[in-house]
């Protein structure tokens, strides 16, 4: 299929005038041992109100004895803070969050009950309406869905907000409790950075539809081609919302994120931008894309966007993808690209 791709010419014309992020930053850390700390905690051993869900197989941990509650935060305090809470929705990525750390920000790896997607029929997975609603719940601990009984203590949102809260406690360096709220019962979600990819990148979609956010990093998602909520109207505004996808994946490939974005209105900010091709700012777009060397493997290419063993690597051994990943969490919301049509090419109606 063909997808509109803004010319190159235009997108350095662009990175030449684009200017230097003049947002606000929070004010600097009091550490007597400045450092980037890696912190891990059991979401069991935070709140003593969670509980398994075998239902779902959402477990404390495997047969194996793994542990599968395990959350993961860090912050460097080296690093001038941005005051912002990078809340991560897929298994922990060292890689990534090194990246956060570096950039000034704040990174959470929140464990919740979200392991419902495997146990759904067909029939569910494309009634056009179920999946949203699933999701909403596993991220608010509301009810939702008849499908899933998903209480807030194992919501997305409350164990982010407790794990902050024993983060404030426990390394106060961090300057964590900047994140709550005056009255100590919820985040600032206006500083919150929703991001995950697939599932995770789905899940923070919904959610910020739901509830406003500071900025959605959407990798390799959404997906959800046979929903509707991607076009409902959305508490966090559009030009919040940036993703990236690898040309081979199979969500790409299926129209499935295209169709997503188009939904979620990214059109407006913006043409699809390949970054293998442009240099950042990327034409300020909202809609990156690549199409470097995975070996024509289609797996590789849905984990390629992200730091990590199939990520792209020049002949130096560094990613081929750091000035994407920095864009994706630093560029101003505010600054976006021109507004484009429709893409004809991207197949929008998935039910038939």
């Amino acid at each position: 299929m063909t997808k509109a791709i803004l010319p190159a010419f235009l997108i350095l014309l662009a990175g030449f005038v684009s200017a230097a992020d003049s947002s606000p930053k929070a004010s600097v850390y009091h550490d007597p041992s400045p450092q980037r700390y890696d912190l891990t905690k059991r979401a069991s051993e935070i709140d003593p109100r969670t509980r398994e869900h075998p239902e779902i197989d959402f477990l404390f941990a495997g047969k194996d004895g793994k542990v599968r509650d395990l959350e993961h935060a860090t912050v460097d305090t080296r690093v001038a803070p941005q005051g912002k809470l990078v809340i991560w929705l897929m298994d922990h990525n060292a890689g990534l969050f090194e990246r956060v750390a570096s950039y000034g920000l704040h990174g959470i790896q929140v464990s919740y009950a979200n392991r419902w997607f495997s146990g759904l029929s067909k029939e569910t997975l494309n009634d056009g309406t179920s999946l949203g609603k699933i999701r909403l719940e596993a991220a608010t601990g509301e009810d939702h869905s008849p499908l899933v009984s998903i209480p807030r203590p194992d919501g997305m949102m409350e164990r982010a907000l407790q794990f902050v809260k024993w983060l404030d406690k426990e390394n106060p360096q961090g300057q964590w409790g900047q994140f709550l709220s005056s009255d100590g019962q919820g985040l600032r979600w206006e500083n919150v950075i929703m991001s995950g990819i697939s599932h995770g990148s789905t899940t923070a979609a919904r959610f910020a539809i739901h509830q406003k956010v500071g900025r959605v990093v959407m990798f390799s998602g959404p997906r959800d081609n046979t929903e509707t909520w991607q076009g409902f109207p959305s508490a966090t505004p559009s030009n919040r919302f940036f993703g990236f996808t690898h040309v081979l994946d199979g969500g790409w490939t299926g129209d499935h994120y295209c169709r997503s974005w188009q939904m979620l209105g990214l059109h407006q900010h913006g043409a699809i931008v390949n970054v293998d091709h442009a240099m950042p700012p990327f034409a300020n777009t909202r809609r990156l894309i690549t199409d470097s060397d995975v070996k024509n493997d289609p797996g590789r290419a849905h984990t390629t966007v992200v730091p990590g063993g199939s990520a792209g690597k020049d002949a130096s051994g560094g990613f081929i993808h750091e000035e994407v990943w920095r864009y994706l969490f630093n560029h101003p919301v505010d600054r976006t690209g021109s507004p484009v049509p429709l893409d004809p090419d991207c197949e929008m109606n998935q039910r038939k």
